[in-house]
C-alpha cells in the first residue's frame, strides 16, 4: 500500500510576553486606583472644615463659625457636611489594605462617618430629650471614627515590608503619620476634656468656637496623613525607581 504524507500547517510563531509582565500591568492600575483613593478620601478631609467655615460665611454672612463641624447639620450646609461625611464613609469602606486588619479599620471608620452623619449633634438649647440622647451617640460615633483613623496613622501606615529596610523617605512619612495619628488622639482628648468642664466654664470659652478648631485640627490630620499615603506629597515619594510605597 502506497503511504500518503499530509502536510503539517505550519502556524506563524506569535511572540508572548512573560506572564509576570501581564501581572505586572494588571497590577498598576490596581495600584494607581489605590493611590487616587487615598488622595480623595484625604483631600475631602483637609477640604471638610474650609468648605463649611467659607460655606457658613458665605450664605450667613457674619464672620464667625459654628461651634463644632458637626453643628453645620443644623444649618443650611447640612447637605455639605453630611454628603462629605459619608462620601470618606464610602471610600473607606472600599479600602482594602496589605492584610485584615486594613479592611476591619476602614469597615469601623465608615461606621463612624456614616454614623456621625445620621445621628446628628445636639443643637445648642435641644428641643427633646430625644435630641440629647441622640447628640451622645453621636459623639459615640464620631469617637469611633477618629480612634479608627488615629490608628491607621499609628499602626498600619507606618508598617514597611519585612524583606527591605525602610527608605529615608519611608522614614519620613512614618514621622508625618505618626504626627497626624497623635494630633488626632490630642484633639479627641482635649474635645472630651471640654465636654466635661462645668457649663460655666464652657460658656465662657463658646465664643471661641474650641470644639470647631479641634475638630478641624483632627481631620486635617487626617487628610495630610491620608494624602501622604496616596502619595500626593511629593517630596516624600521614594526616589528609587519601581519602587512601591509602603
Amino acid at each position: 500500500m502506497p503511504m500518503t504524507f499530509t502536510p503539517r500547517r505550519l502556524l506563524p510563531r506569535v511572540a508572548t510576553r512573560p506572564r509576570r509582565d501581564a501581572a505586572a500591568s494588571l497590577h498598576e492600575p490596581l495600584l494607581i486606583s489605590y493611590l487616587t483613593l487615598r488622595k480623595l478620601v484625604g483631600g475631602l478631609g483637609m477640604l471638610l472644615p474650609v468648605m463649611l467655615a467659607l460655606g457658613g460665611w458665605w450664605v450667613e454672612r457674619p464672620l464667625h463659625v459654628e461651634p463644632s463641624l458637626s453643628a453645620y447639620y443644623h444649618t443650611p450646609l447640612r447637605d455639605v457636611f453630611v454628603g462629605t461625611m459619608f462620601a470618606i464613609g464610602v471610600f473607606l469602606s472600599a479600602y482594602r489594605g496589605h492584610d485584615q486588619r486594613d479592611s476591619r479599620a476602614g469597615t469601623s471608620a465608615c461606621v463612624g462617618a456614616v454614623g456621625l452623619a445620621l445621628f446628628p449633634t445636639a443643637p445648642l438649647v435641644p428641643e427633646s430629650r430625644t435630641a440629647v440622647v441622640v447628640g451622645h451617640v453621636h459623639l459615640g460615633f464620631a469617637s469611633v471614627f477618629f480612634l479608627s483613623l488615629a490608628y491607621f496613622s499609628l499602626c498600619l501606615f507606618t508598617e514597611s515590608a519585612r524583606t527591605q529596610a525602610p527608605t529615608l523617605e519611608k522614614q519620613r512619612r512614618n514621622r508625618v503619620y505618626r504626627g497626624c495619628g497623635l494630633v488626632m488622639l490630642a484633639a479627641l482628648g482635649l474635645i472630651i476634656g471640654y465636654q466635661a468642664l462645668p457649663d460655666t466654664a464652657k460658656l465662657a470659652m463658646e465664643s471661641h468656637s474650641p470644639v470647631f478648631w479641634l475638630e478641624s485640627t483632627a481631620i486635617m490630620a487626617f487628610g495630610v496623613s491620608w494624602f501622604t499615603k496616596g502619595e500626593g506629597l511629593a517630596l516624600l515619594k521614594d526616589k528609587r525607581p519601581g519602587q512601591a510605597a509602603n
